[in-house]
């Protein structure tokens, strides 16, 4: 007999199933409203090389200066809660918190190129903006390191048994993943930009 251990999980949901209802326009312009406005962050992602835009390094408190994501705060909290739930977390007296929220906006040529989101539990993205042809986000087995001797899998392999999977979201998705799952955004394709929303929660 044959059992599947250490499973890997992958939360897929409408950001709209919890919370208050976000209005996706109103999102977006906000979104290139803070990038136009933020000189740090540009000036940041010059100088990093960064393709299009990202809050990261200067703006991740969101929440605290603009109404909607606030809002959007309040259902990412529920989100996060019913998949920690789905992970039988043991989280005691220490809940999960936001720690970090930011702004991408990735247009045509840019890639996001593949990593972890080190001292989070819990990491996620929901997505704004995705024109046709944009990219999809790429989940690495985590096993992939320690596989030096491995065959490559068959084309048809099921999911959960790929080195590598590819997901395509919608516009007014969420995806959750546990932070240490390595990930990448290959590149955009699409002429338009590719606009998402990105976040960390912390344990205690």
């Amino acid at each position: 007999m044959t059992r599947s251990l250490f499973t890997t999980c992958l939360y897929r949901a409408r950001l709209a199933d919890h919370g208050p209802a976000i209005d996706q326009t109103e999102l977006a312009a906000s979104c290139y409203s803070i990038a136009e406005d933020d000189a740090a962050g540009q000036d940041w992602c010059e100088a990093e090389g960064y393709p299009g835009y990202t809050s990261y390094a200067s703006l991740t408190d969101l929440p605290w200066r603009f109404p909607i994501f606030d809002q959007m705060k309040q259902a990412l909290d529920a989100h996060v809660a019913a998949f920690a739930e789905e992970l039988h977390f043991d989280l005691g007296e220490k809940p999960l918190r936001l720690e970090d929220i930011w702004i991408n906006i990735l247009p045509e040529g840019g890639i996001h190129t593949g990593h972890i989101h080190p001292h989070s539990a819990i990491s996620g993205t929901t997505y704004v903006a995705l024109p046709d042809g944009t990219s999809p986000i790429r989940f690495e087995d985590p096993r992939l390191p320690m596989m030096m001797a491995a065959p490559p899998r068959k084309k048809d392999a099921p999911e959960e048994l790929r080195q590598f999977v590819y997901v395509k979201p919608e516009v007014g998705d969420i995806l959750l993943w546990e932070s240490w799952l390595r990930h990448e955004v290959p590149m955009n394709m699409a002429e338009d930009d590719r606009v998402s929303v990105s976040f960390n929660y912390a344990w205690g």
